[in-house]
């Protein structure tokens, strides 16, 4: 890569995705595993996980060596209900993500980290279909003016009272997963307020291509992130109804060069439209498979590395 790139990661590497499920590593575990892994960085992970102690975090920051890239707001977006909660949640993680040890800012970067990203979550019949364009139900306009109004308000907060970055993330499961739903939220949206975090197993899982969906947004990507799909268990669960994590629970994410997804033609894409910044890799798992996590993510690693990243 021509432009300087960090690799970061996730607590969704260890299962981290729902906050109530009671099999869940502890927090501590997930930072001192980090930086055994040898990542400088990672994300907050879901609202509720790490604790929202600014001292307590930032000492067990520091002893790893470990800094924040991004809060995550992912939760239920569409419903005017819970504005109030959205809202609450920017100002509980902003507050913490920008008192925390700054993340190194590097030439060429469009926005400093940490970002917030922002993704939709929580409805069931999106969740069951996950993946399936074909039958998903779509929001009417009302509600998807709702939610646009919702995502806009915590773009706002988080922007004008923080000085942080909403970077808005199509999610598999979610009520912006697919094509025409990511071309809308980005014509409603617009840059001076959000811009995107793609995920290229989330574009696979659901459909899109991510190089050509990379391109398509290129002025709209702030960050991004990686992970890969192992296709014979793809073909599986997309002949079942399954929800997306249960999907994830059976092994649909793998190692990053182990999948289908394309990653020496993204990082020949990524030089060519000179990306700096930050780049985190994930693979979502059953928090009690979290066995082979640090081979996993050194797997991952090395492949990048062996790619140019």
């Amino acid at each position: 890569m021509a432009n300087p790139i960090t690799i970061t990661t996730a607590p969704c590497c260890w299962g981290v995705d729902d906050v109530k499920n009671p099999h869940l590593p502890p927090w501590e575990k997930v930072l001192d595993e980090a930086q055994v892994a040898g990542f400088g960085g990672l994300e907050l992970g879901p609202y509720g996980y790490l604790p929202l102690d600014l001292g307590l975090v930032s000492e067990a920051l520091n002893q790893r060596g470990l800094k924040v890239v991004a809060g995550t707001i992912f939760d239920d977006l569409v419903s005017p209900s819970n504005r109030d909660n959205l809202l609450r949640q920017t100002e509980e993680i902003c507050a913490l993500i920008t008192r925390l040890p700054k993340p190194e800012t590097h030439p060429g970067q469009r926005y400093a980290a940490p970002f917030l990203t922002v993704m939709d979550w929580g409805h069931e019949e999106r969740d069951y279909a996950a993946g399936h364009s074909d039958r998903a139900p779509r929001l009417d306009d009302v509600a998807w003016d709702a939610m646009v109004e919702n995502i806009r308000a915590v773009a706002t907060l988080a922007r004008d009272t923080y000085g942080v970055r909403a970077t808005i993330h199509p999610h598999a499961g979610g009520y912006i997963e697919f094509a025409d739903e990511l071309k809308r939220i980005v014509d409603d949206v617009p840059a001076e307020l959000a811009g995107l975090c793609l995920d290229t197993g989330h574009m696979a899982y659901s459909g899109m291509d991510p190089v050509a969906t990379l391109r398509r947004y290129w002025d709209r990507v702030d960050y991004i992130h990686f992970k890969d799909i192992d296709s014979g268990t793809y073909r599986e669960v997309m002949g079942e109804r399954i929800r997306f994590f249960d999907a994830c629970a059976k092994g649909v994410m793998c190692p990053i060069g182990r999948g289908s997804i394309d990653y020496p033609a993204i990082r020949t894409l990524l030089t060519e439209l000179d990306y700096s910044g930050y780049i985190t890799i994930e693979q979502e798992r059953d928090p009690r498979n979290t066995g082979s996590i640090l081979e996993d993510l050194a797997a991952s690693r090395s492949f990048l590395a062996r790619t140019g990243f």
